[in-house]
């Protein structure tokens, strides 16, 4: 079976193209090819696929083998991939995953996509639809307690859960410990992606993530979203910011006519090879 490897802001995943390939088992395939001393190494398998609504469909898989509803920062790879290996010539492509149609716009650089804008829709900040199991219609800047402390927390859906925590010396935290702590927490019935920012300007901030079934990633593209909208409605970010991960930089815009976040970012392919089953 082929493969591609490629990553997007760090945040790396194996792509199997699947109008040639076929996946009896991606929870297991997933964990196998995760796996950085013994597979390839990833933060999770996706699986590029026809769509009978849209241009191509999409599915994740984390490398504990628990499907996602959606990666911004894979997305805009798939975006990458089918330019590059010729299954579409356009530069405006439609994307089906299980968070519903994300649209993306591809940048050719010498006949190659360099960067991917991503309309990742409109942020739900209901709590029930996050979900959250909270009294109240929104969670914004309140304090929950936790057994680490007590931390100020937003929680935004871009289709999958994140919390969001404004702090300081992020560099300093035992992500380790505190990352399972708000990914397993009882409040969210479905886990949670957890991300601690740093805040430099109300244009650029810094932040790590925890992301849920795949552990302190490099990168976050729906974590990158939510930091934006949870910034904007605690009074900390512009409409218009860039998101500092480790793995590298996204720019984020919240646009007031639509409603929608947009993502823009580097798609980068690392290798490719063959999988021996």
């Amino acid at each position: 079976m082929k493969f591609t490897k490629m990553h997007g802001a760090g945040n790396d995943y194996v792509y199997i193209n699947c109008f040639t390939e076929t996946v009896e088992d991606p929870q297991n395939l997933a964990i196998k090819v995760s796996d950085r001393h013994k597979g390839i190494g990833s933060d999770g398998l996706v699986l590029i696929l026809p769509s009978d609504t849209c241009d191509f469909g999409m599915r994740m898989f984390n490398n504990d083998g628990s499907e996602a509803e959606m990666c911004g920062n894979a997305s805009r790879c798939v975006g990458k991939y089918v330019y590059d290996n010729g299954l579409t010539d356009k530069t405006a492509v439609s994307l089906e995953t299980k968070a519903g149609v994300r649209r993306l716009e591809l940048f050719p650089l010498g006949g190659k996509i360099a960067r991917v804008k991503v309309d990742m829709g409109e942020p739900i900040l209901t709590a029930g639809e996050i979900p959250v199991l909270w009294d109240g219609d929104r969670l914004i800047g309140c304090e929950i307690d936790f057994p680490t402390g007590t931390y100020r927390v937003s929680c935004v859906s871009m289709g999958n859960p994140h919390a969001v925590v404004f702090t300081e010396n992020i560099d300093g935290m035992d992500l380790e410990k505190i990352g399972p702590m708000f990914e397993m927490h009882s409040m969210f019935p479905k886990r949670v992606n957890a991300e601690f920012v740093e805040i430099i300007s109300p244009s650029f901030v810094r932040a790590r993530v925890w992301e849920r079934g795949s552990g302190e990633t490099l990168a976050c593209g729906t974590g990158a979203c939510a930091i934006e909208v949870a910034g904007v409605l605690n009074g900390f970010l512009e409409r218009s910011a860039t998101v500092s991960l480790p793995g590298g930089e996204l720019y984020l815009e919240w646009d007031l006519g639509d409603n929608h976040v947009y993502m823009t970012g580097e798609a980068v392919t690392v290798f490719e090879g063959e999988i021996v089953l």
